[in-house]
């Protein structure tokens, strides 16, 4: 369509843009219509997926939310902004324990992105909010038992819509233990106490047959409670160790006899910590602090046997690109290329994934001005690009190192290809740099009339972020 054409061009990324620009302006139900007239013209994006998730979710509807973000995830298990989606859309469903578990596959995925640490706080300390303390819970041998357990009591009204228990089933409930109790005792944690207090009363015939206010009996509610703790220990034997599953699914299967003794959970429990303490630490602004730390858990890892912890090579990695990550805070550019390349040579040698540190390394370059050497390392990363938003950023990035070179012309060609990846993506921010990338490389070839269109065109999408900043360099 040509330029001059007052109407708008009804176009997959032009429909997002302007779903985009509703949303933030708060009309999310005029948004919604925007992202349904787009997926009719792209069916399965999944990026579009999520900005229609996250608007259902600001107008509260969590199931349609929940909806686009498992959509999302159906063809690449491992996109990482469907996975904190589905984590954000479980959590405002009060589904803490779910969303931990995918706040913890997209911080593995992405340990560089920091909403996935702060996701897993908010979903720890809710966690911790509806557990509470077991101290606090009291039980006393009275005509009423007005409170056994928070749990227990939350479901009380779901008791009503139930058949009463047999006999023969109550029987089977009591009945019921985990083989190994030190297995249970680890996955319950301190409300492992609570469970066996409430097996203990349950000898208590007398105790039992009291009849409550509400209907029942005494034995029914510690029942419950008893089978709502059972319903805790099988959820975790399945999902723990959240934080630290990757290592302990190995140790696990392994008879471990080492002359410290040490035990495989207590391990990566220790190791989950330490990496936790790092993220926070340079998220906060640490980044001496940061590296030491790192560097004595890279010491210490190096020091292990690779059975004790299996994915070694994995955390030698991540713990490299942790320090060369503080060492570019602290201005230690050299020391951080080191690091990197550390990184990249983990990868290599291991088969794993090479974008972190390819992305890391080009960044070093072009900050100390080898832009020729950043270009070499950021062309290697595009076929890794899983989206078209990274794409939309390497080509940016490619592009503003030629310009910077005095190839205006490729410069160019690499901002349109950055800006045909944004609008493929529908994502403004990315289109404003693409569009300003342009207009500076038409500059340099003295195509004035058009850098001053393209110009123009960014000014209107920096007011749509908004951007005050860029509006006034535009200017």
């Amino acid at each position: 369509m040509a330029d001059g054409d007052a109407g708008p061009v009804v176009s997959f990324g032009s429909l997002i843009t302007e779903g985009t620009t509703l949303s933030r302006r708060g009309q999310h139900r005029k948004a919604l219509g925007c992202f349904n007239n787009a997926l009719k013209l792209r069916e399965g994006d999944k990026q579009c997926l999520i900005t229609r998730s996250k608007c259902f979710l600001k107008l509260g509807d969590t199931e349609n939310s929940l909806k686009d973000a498992e959509a999302s995830l159906q063809k690449d298990k491992e996109f990482t902004e469907g996975l904190y989606q589905k984590a954000e859309t479980l959590y405002t469903m009060g589904d803490f324990e779910f969303a931990l578990v995918f706040y913890h596959r997209g911080r593995r995925l992405r340990p560089d992105q920091h909403k996935f640490q702060l996701g897993i706080n908010k979903a720890e300390e809710a966690i911790m909010n509806c557990i509470g303390n077991p101290a606090s819970v009291k039980l006393e041998n009275k005509e009423e038992l007005g409170f056994v357990s928070r749990q227990a009591e939350s479901r009380q009204a779901n008791q009503k819509l139930q058949t009463k228990p047999t006999k023969d089933q109550k029987g089977s409930r009591k009945k019921q233990r985990v083989k190994n109790p030190k297995t249970e005792r680890e996955l319950l944690g301190q409300l492992y106490d609570d469970k066996t207090f409430l097996e203990k009363l349950l000898k208590d015939e007398d105790l039992m047959q009291i009849s409550l206010r509400q209907g029942g009996k005494v034995e029914d509610l510690v029942l419950d409670g008893i089978s709502y703790l059972n319903q805790r220990r099988d959820f975790w034997q399945q999902q723990k160790p959240i934080y630290a599953r990757l290592y302990e699914r190995r140790l696990l299967q392994q008879r471990f006899i080492g002359d410290r003794r040490r035990k495989p959970a207590e391990i990566a429990r220790s190791i989950a910590k330490d990496m936790e303490d790092i993220e926070l630490m340079l998220a906060r602004g640490s980044a001496e602090e940061n590296c030491r730390k790192a560097e004595r858990v890279l010491k210490k890892i190096q020091g292990w046997a690779e059975h004790e912890v299996p994915n070694k090579s994995e955390l030698i990695g991540s713990l490299h690109s942790c320090i060369g990550n503080a060492q570019v805070e602290m201005g230690q550019m050299e020391a951080a290329l080191r690091s990197y390349r550390r990184d990249l040579d983990c990868a290599r040698q291991n088969a794993l994934p090479m974008s972190r540190a390819l992305d890391n390394i080009g960044r070093v370059y072009a900050r100390t001005g080898r832009f020729q050497q950043a270009i070499n390392t950021w062309e290697k990363r595009i076929p890794m690009a899983k989206s078209s938003l990274e794409k939309a950023c390497l080509f940016h990035d490619i592009g503003r190192c030629y310009l910077e070179l005095g190839e205006a012309e490729t410069a160019q060609d690499c901002g349109e290809k950055s800006l045909e990846s944004a609008d493929e993506g529908g994502d403004v921010e990315w289109q404003l740099h693409a569009t300003v990338l342009v207009a500076q490389a038409q500059v340099k070839l003295k195509d004035y009339r058009s850098a001053i269109l393209n110009f123009e065109r960014a000014l209107e999408k920096a007011k749509l972020v908004p951007d005050q900043a860029a509006q006034n360099t535009i200017l």
